[in-house]
């Protein structure tokens, strides 16, 4: 899950970033309501935490402008504000706010909001694989590393997309000579080997795990 904060309050914004982070998220961090905007507009997020008393651009006025767009009028959105008071939180929810959480609160509790809302509201696509910073379109046969389109060649696209399927399972080698090669094709003894070693190249070297003797598999 990739998570947008924009937060001005500095020692809030990197709390918030830490501990997302190590809740085994992908978080980013915005200070300001034209610097989140500019982030949502240029990569995509599964869900924004935002602050509604930011400098120049409010949260308010953000939302709106979220909602106008299409690329980021999906973008599920939770509010976070000091400002305990019914009105506040019916101009957040007017604006285009999915949830609402007040400060102080618990961070237990805004992480099952954060999971409740990127399963409620997905910026992408039905069919859309996911896995950290790695996203595949099979339809339209993208793949992007954190926001960026990465160029993969058939084969490679063939075994990140069996093994993204099958995220947190372990795929064989065997499996993975069945999904690149036709019944009656000779198999090449390395093929899988040196797929994998160019896809570790392209999404990083962490990103694909060898279980010795087993297989492969992508874990999030």
């Amino acid at each position: 899950m990739r998570v947008l904060i924009v937060e001005d309050d500095p020692m809030l914004g990197s709390a918030l970033n830490r501990g997302i982070g190590q809740a085994g998220y992908i978080p980013a961090l915005a200070t300001s309501g034209e610097t989140g905007l500019n982030m949502a507009r240029d990569k995509s997020y599964d869900v924004m935490i935002l602050d509604m008393n930011l400098p120049k651009m409010s949260g308010a006025e953000l939302l709106k402008t979220l909602r106008d767009e299409p690329h980021t009028q999906k973008l599920p959105v939770i509010v976070l504000t000091a400002v305990d008071a019914a009105a506040q939180k019916v101009k957040a929810l007017d604006s285009g706010a999915d949830d609402y959480m007040t400060k102080p609160f618990d961070f237990d509790e805004l992480l099952a909001r954060l999971r409740s809302l990127a399963r409620r509201g997905p910026t992408q696509p039905a069919g859309v694989l996911h896995c950290g910073d790695i996203e595949l379109d099979p339809d339209a046969k993208v793949v992007r590393k954190a926001g960026a389109v990465q160029v993969l060649t058939v084969k490679e696209l063939k075994v990140l997309t069996q093994l993204l399927e099958r995220k947190n399972k372990i795929v064989s080698k065997t499996q993975i000579e069945t999904q690149l090669y036709g019944h009656d094709e000779e198999i090449e003894s390395n093929t899988v080997e040196v797929t994998i070693y160019s896809l570790r190249k392209k999404l990083g070297k962490e990103f694909i795990q060898t279980v010795r003797g087993v297989g492969y598999l992508v874990k999030q």
